[in-house]
C-alpha cells in the first residue's frame, strides 16, 4: 500500500511539473494582436506637439500624419485608435508598462532602440538639422562653435549630438526643452542661437508658422522612422505592417503622405 502510495505521489508530482512548464509556455507566447484585438483598441504613444507627425489643431484635436496612418490601419485592423499624449523622455517607459501599445510618433530606428524594442519597416526617411533664425550668419555646424544650442530631452536630436562629439564640444551649451516648440520659441528670442530637430518637423514649422526660421543645409545624421512596440511583441508589429504593405501597394499611404507634405515622401516597399 505504501509503495502505491509513494508511485501516486510521484505521479502527481510528474504532472504538477509538466503543468507548470505547460502554464510558462502559453504565458511566454506572443499574444499582443490578440490584446489588442481583445480590447478593441490600440493605444499609440506620442508627443502632441509634434508637427506634422502628431499635434493638436486649433479645436485641440489630435491629428497629423503619423495619426492619420494609424487611423486607416487601425481601419483595417478592426479596433479604435486611441492617440496617448506620453512624456517623451519616457516613452520607453510608458511602454514597457502596458500603458501605450506602441510609440508611434516620429520614432527614429537606431541601434539601441532596435536591442531594446520591436520596430516595423521604416516608412519615412528623415535627418536632424540646425534651424537657426533667418538674420543670423550660421551657415554650418562650425559655425556654431561657442554658441547655445537648443534640443528636445529624450529625442532622435539629442542622441545625434551625442552621435557627433566634435560638434558637442564645439559648442558653449545644450539647454533641453520640453518639446521643439518652446524650444524654437526660445530661438525666436534669442534664447539659444539653434535648435537641434528632425528636418520634417523644421521644414513644417517654419511653412505653417511663417517665422523667420531656417534650416542650415549641413546636417548632423540621416535617420529613419519606424513603429516601436515592446520587445517580443512581433504579432502586433506584424499585424500593422501587413497593413502598411497593403496601403503602400494600394495608394492610400501615398494620398496620406501627399496631403501632409505635398508629395509621397514614403519609403516602404521601395527600399
Amino acid at each position: 500500500m505504501k509503495k502505491l502510495i509513494s508511485i501516486l505521489m510521484i505521479m502527481l508530482a510528474v504532472t504538477m511539473v509538466l503543468f507548470a512548464g505547460g502554464s510558462k509556455e502559453a504565458s511566454d507566447k506572443d499574444l499582443s494582436l490578440k490584446k489588442v484585438q481583445d480590447a478593441g483598441q490600440f493605444i499609440l504613444g506620442l508627443d502632441d506637439s509634434f508637427p506634422p507627425m502628431g499635434f493638436r489643431d486649433e479645436k485641440g484635436e489630435i491629428v497629423g500624419f503619423d495619426i492619420d496612418v494609424a487611423k486607416e490601419v487601425c481601419s483595417r485592423l478592426g479596433v479604435k485608435l486611441v492617440p496617448q499624449p506620453i512624456d517623451w523622455a519616457a516613452k520607453e517607459q510608458e511602454l514597457a508598462t502596458g500603458n501605450i501599445d506602441c510609440i508611434w510618433n516620429g520614432f527614429t530606428i537606431t541601434e539601441e532602440r532596435l536591442n531594446a524594442l520591436t520596430f516595423s519597416d521604416p516608412y519615412v526617411n528623415n535627418a536632424q538639422v540646425a534651424v537657426v533664425r533667418g538674420d543670423s550668419k550660421f551657415n554650418t555646424l562650425a559655425d556654431l562653435a561657442g554658441k547655445k544650442v537648443g534640443v528636445q530631452a529624450g529625442s532622435s536630436a539629442q542622441d545625434a549630438i551625442d552621435d557627433t562629439p566634435d560638434f558637442k564640444n564645439s559648442v558653449k551649451s545644450i539647454v533641453e526643452f520640453k518639446d521643439n516648440l518652446t524650444a524654437l520659441m526660445d530661438l525666436e528670442i534669442g534664447g539659444v542661437d539653434a535648435v537641434i530637430m528632425d528636418l520634417l518637423v523644421a521644414n513644417d514649422n517654419i511653412n505653417r508658422s511663417g517665422k523667420n526660421f531656417r534650416v542650415v543645409e549641413e546636417g548632423l545624421s540621416k535617420e529613419e522612422y519606424g513603429v516601436g512596440f515592446r520587445k517580443g511583441d512581433v504579432a502586433l508589429r506584424d499585424a500593422v505592417q501587413e497593413k502598411l504593405n497593403e496601403m503602400a501597394k494600394d495608394g492610400s499611404l501615398a494620398k496620406i503622405a501627399t496631403k501632409w507634405f505635398g508629395a509621397d515622401i514614403t519609403v516602404v516597399g521601395k527600399n
